[in-house]
């Protein structure tokens, strides 16, 4: 009974820094901003991506 209540204890003592272990410089953490756009393509503000250029 005390194993189980000390890996309990010790599973609960680690579980909010397991919660924080995917968010550090991960792929994740990436931001798309207007200077990602490729050529032929412009930031749109309300899409939050890169979108291809109106043609005229």
């Amino acid at each position: 009974m005390k194993i189980k209540l000390a890996l309990t204890a010790i599973v609960l003592a680690l579980a909010p820094a397991m919660s924080f272990a995917g968010e550090g410089c991960g792929d994740s953490a990436k931001e798309v901003t207007a200077s990602s756009c490729i050529s032929g393509t412009t930031w749109d503000e309300v899409k939050g991506a890169c979108v291809a250029n109106p043609s005229s």
